[in-house]
């Protein structure tokens, strides 16, 4: 794991990339030779962190901050390749696999394709796997059993109900009637033993995927969005964590309120928390929420943490997210729940983003959590607080998040020239390379940890942006081509790391003076 001082990151860089937008043959990205590899560039590079977006089973509109689960993986994540060397696959099982476009992942084929594939895989496992490989499947699937069984049954009657939302299934097992719920697990426990075969598998693989990274010092930084989806086994299996009406839909919902980038707001739609419900019993789904990131994460970035302090809260069929109002969150309460189970220093960074309070701020420095300065939204005057000179130390910097275009888009797109002169002006030198003067920036800055997006590193326009928000088609599918490897990014990202004494063993050598690494053409 990456050295960490009192619970707290030392000045170091890492690089935000998803997994499913690792190259490989399978469609999309996944946790097999392609990661290791990616995580091998990154040691080569002299980064310390790998910064992933959620990574739980994604359903609609293929949004990691739309999952089925907060605790579950993503099946399409988990390695074909590896299950042959595991055994459970043979390579006749992947001969016919579809063309599938290399810069793109293809959700609609990959899906079948992939999830195809595991139903192979457990018909294997059922047939030929010996005593050894069932206690590890039955052992681990008893540990995660505050979670798993839920997820499984949850999986298979979605299933068996063709794909419905929970709350348009049988009444009985809507209100989760004791004796439906066990008549349904008895006629369906063969498929939820699949359900239960596919997380294995996956939290086998990323185990193996983050041992290989803590070889090569590198860390993983975590997503945790604050809210969930209603069609999820989280809020089909806690309904009294959430404020629903009797028929188990939301009586309000989440989003944000109108602003300078919408006239009428963000309506996210996502089912609000009973946060009085919660504090009754400790925090205690949030806290083993925590704790199942964090068995695969160093450090967890909270999405919107400004609604740990107070959120927006609309009523359930408002057409747009006006009518809402502020409602105040757990606040400091929440956060001292936490530091019983995660120590006092808290492995999170808060996603302070956006129009933040006084309040906001002042329950981030309680806990001194870092917050998040992002790069491309620093131009409008010398008093942004997004400008390096305004960082504190406690910071995440970054050239731009998986919601913006990579930073050469958002340059050439740009309709205000003078945003292009103050970039300019603040570098002191002509702006050549946008996405190369924001990288260089950021690293320099005395924010303690900075990130550069993948894109950034290999100089892509718009064709590379992951998200656009408030459009709910063509996002999340960008794929790294399969050479880019081998770009000369790499070189130059490890140079300016060197620079800014951001490698790893560079902060603690901080009076000796390093071996430089070979100098490159416009570092």
């Amino acid at each position: 794991m990456t050295e960490r001082t009192s619970g707290r990151m030392t000045r170091s860089s890492g690089v935000l990339l998803h997994p499913t937008s690792l190259p490989g043959p399978d469609g999309c990205g996944d946790l097999g030779a392609a990661a290791r590899r990616f995580v091998d560039w990154l040691a080569a590079a002299g980064q310390s962190w790998w910064q992933v977006l959620p990574l739980g089973p994604t359903s609609y509109g293929d949004s990691p901050y739309q999952t089925l689960s907060a605790f579950a993986g993503n099946p399409l994540l988990i390695s074909l390749e590896d299950l042959i060397t595991d055994g459970w696959l043979t390579e006749a099982d992947l001969r016919d696999r579809p063309r599938f476009p290399d810069e793109r992942v293809d959700f609609s084929a990959v899906i079948p394709w992939r999830l195809g594939r595991l139903q192979r895989a457990w018909a294997v496992f059922l047939e030929r796997a010996d005593a050894a490989a069932w206690d590890d499947f039955q052992g681990w699937s008893a540990l995660q059993a505050g979670w798993l069984d839920d997820f499984a049954l949850f999986m298979a009657l979605k299933q068996e109900h063709g794909g419905k939302p929970w709350h348009q299934w049988p009444g009985e097992l809507v209100r989760r009637e004791p004796a439906a719920l066990a008549d349904a697990a008895a006629a369906l426990a063969r498929q939820m033993d699949h359900f239960r075969f596919c997380q294995w598998l996956f939290h086998r693989q990323w185990a193996l995927l983050r041992e290989h990274a803590r070889r090569q010092g590198v860390s993983f930084l975590g997503d945790i969005p604050i809210f969930v989806a209603h069609d999820s086994s989280d809020v089909w299996a806690r309904q009294d964590l959430f404020q629903l009406d009797e028929g188990g839909l939301p009586r309000v919902v989440a989003g944000v309120p109108p602003d300078y980038f919408s006239k009428t707001g963000q309506l996210w739609g996502n089912p609000l928390y009973d946060w009085r419900a919660a504090a009754d019993e400790g925090y205690a789904w949030w806290r083993a929420r925590l704790q199942a990131v964090l068995r695969l994460v160093d450090v967890v970035r909270l999405d919107h943490f400004r609604g740990f302090a107070a959120y927006w809260e609309v009523p359930a069929g408002a057409e747009t997210a006006e009518s809402g109002r502020w409602v105040p969150g757990p606040g400091a309460d929440f956060f001292q729940s936490l530091q019983q189970d995660l120590g006092e220093d808290l492995p999170l960074v808060a996603e302070d983003l956006g129009v933040i309070t006084p309040e906001v701020d002042a329950l981030r420095r309680r806990f001194r959590l870092p917050g998040m300065r992002v790069l491309q939204f620093a131009w409008s005057g010398p008093d942004n607080l997004f400008l390096p000179h305004e960082y504190e130390q406690n910071t995440v910097a970054y050239t731009g998040t998986h919601d913006n275009d990579p930073v050469l888009g958002w340059w050439r797109h740009l309709t205000d020239q003078a945003t292009r002169e103050m970039v300019a002006e603040y570098a002191g030198c002509a702006v050549d390379e946008p996405n190369w003067t924001l990288i260089r920036l950021g690293a320099g800055s005395v924010a303690r940890l900075f990130v550069a997006t993948m894109q950034d590193v290999l100089g892509l326009g718009r064709e590379g942006r992951m998200n656009l928000p408030g459009d709910g088609v063509g996002n999340w599918n960008w794929r790294m081509a399969p050479d880019a490897f081998d770009h000369p990014g790499g070189a130059r990202l490890q140079r300016l790391t060197w620079l800014y004494r951001r490698a790893p063993g560079q902060e603690a050598a901080r009076r000796q003076d390093p071996e430089p690494p070979p100098e490159e053409a416009n570092p």
